[in-house]
């Protein structure tokens, strides 16, 4: 198996990292279990042009990148619908998707969960055909970045930092999006401070980030306040994956979502995994399964499926 690394090195905890030592630690380890790499250690401006440029190739089996959810979104984005799977190094300040495919946080242990991987078929969503991994939110999660943005941070203690100060900031002015929004062909309208939409239904008791990758679904999710002591509760139940018994978050499951967005001001009003993104006066929302290759860790437990329905290991595929 060939594997091309991709380290973000302005990346999260990468930037405090030896990479000439963490590079070492994933050819010896890959090494092992019998498969090549070559890695690339390239700035944060250099990222895009690098997955692109790794993505285009046709000698490579796996593109393992070390970044954050941006850097894995981008990734993401690049392979969908590819040969080639993606291998996620966790280096960011969530790192949700990576918690979805059960990769270990820190990154020595992803790289060696990740040498003996498997590499499976998972679901990825498309917001009027802009690949996301995580979710797309608008109203109150596009508010709280634009404000964090403000604040000068140089690491992910000062990001987390920043993020709790912009929440606090947005929870005493919470945005109202006017909208009207199609649930698999049914249509309402609404007046939400907080709407958003994820690649497949978040689980319960943790942060918000799905169990299931291939669970087939969106999740939907429409706040229905705009009190600011229910909506900080709801703020914390959300983190602590409580979300389900609080009444004021309807949830639903759908396979396509259409947004149609009835405010005046667009620029970067809407979130998708982590980036401020201009808010369209449509979103079309959709899920696409299966449509990504990962490498996950063998014991990953969403695996405890019939065999057909995965791809071979890493390890058996050489």
């Amino acid at each position: 198996m060939k594997i091309h690394t991709i380290l973000n090195r302005d990346g999260g905890t990468l930037k405090t990292t030896d990479l000439d030592r963490f590079s070492a630690l994933i050819t010896d380890e890959f090494a092992l279990h019998g498969h090549l790499v070559t890695i690339d250690c390239l700035s944060g401006s250099e990222i895009d042009a690098g997955i692109t440029a790794a993505a285009g190739r046709g000698d490579i089996d796996v593109l393992l990148v070390g970044g954050g959810d941006g850097t894995v979104s981008a990734a993401a984005g690049a392979l969908m619908n590819r040969k080639i799977a993606l291998g996620i190094l966790p280096a960011g300040t969530m790192n949700l998707f990576a918690r979805t495919l059960q990769i270990p946080q820190a990154i020595e242990a992803a790289v060696a969960a990740l040498s003996d991987g498997r590499i499976v078929a998972v679901d990825i969503a498309t917001v009027n055909g802009a690949p996301f991994v995580h979710q797309f939110a608008v109203g109150m999660h596009a508010r709280m970045v634009r404000m964090r943005e403000k604040f000068d941070y140089g690491s992910r203690i000062g990001k987390m930092f920043a993020t709790t100060r912009a929440l606090v900031a947005t929870l005493k002015s919470l945005p109202l999006v006017e909208a009207e929004i199609e649930i698999d062909g049914k249509t309402r309208r609404i007046r939400t401070p907080a709407l958003a939409v994820s690649n497949n239904v978040y689980g319960d008791g943790h942060l918000p980030f799905a169990d299931d990758p291939r669970g087939g679904e969106l999740g939907v999710y429409i706040c229905e306040t705009r009190d600011v002591r229910t909506m900080t509760r709801l703020t914390f139940d959300i983190l602590v994956g409580s979300w389900r018994s609080n009444p004021a978050l309807k949830v639903y499951a759908a396979k396509k979502v259409v947004i149609d967005y009835r405010g005046s001001h667009h620029k970067d009003r809407a979130v998708c995994d982590g980036e401020l993104r201009d808010l369209e006066p449509r979103s079309v929302v959709e899920i696409h399964s299966k449509a990504l290759l990962v490498l996950v860790p063998h014991e990953a437990t969403f695996l405890d499926a019939p065999a057909d329905e995965t791809t071979p290991s890493v390890a058996e595929a050489v």
